[in-house]
């Protein structure tokens, strides 16, 4: 059985920026990571992980944790991102969406 309980976040003002700052840095971070993926064709985690993991925690100073939630969530974005392009969702290649889909890297907002 799980239990699921919503709880809803009343941060102070400074913690509020900090929470906004750190899931900016989130962002960013993960479309460095996308555009990584894209340019050199890797996109399993773990693979990903070895690329930039060490410039997730320098260059935007994130935490252990959420450099290892943002390379998984890339590399999870690539797996769908695969999976409709297989099953047809995205149209036939060579069309318009298709190539949309596939010639330019994954926003992560």
């Amino acid at each position: 059985m799980k239990l699921v309980i919503r709880v809803k976040l009343l941060p102070t003002p400074e913690q509020a920026s900090a929470l906004q700052a750190t899931l900016h840095a989130c962002n960013a971070a993960a479309n460095h990571v996308s555009h990584t993926a894209f340019t050199t064709g890797i996109k399993r985690n773990r693979e990903l992980r070895a690329l930039t993991y060490t410039q997730l925690k320098t260059r935007w100073s994130l935490g252990a944790q959420a450099a290892q939630h943002v390379i998984k969530k890339t590399s999870d974005a690539y797996t769908a991102l695969a999976g409709n392009l297989k099953a047809g969702n995205l149209g036939e290649p060579g069309s318009q969406r298709f190539r949309r889909a596939t010639e330019k890297p994954i926003a992560l907002r």
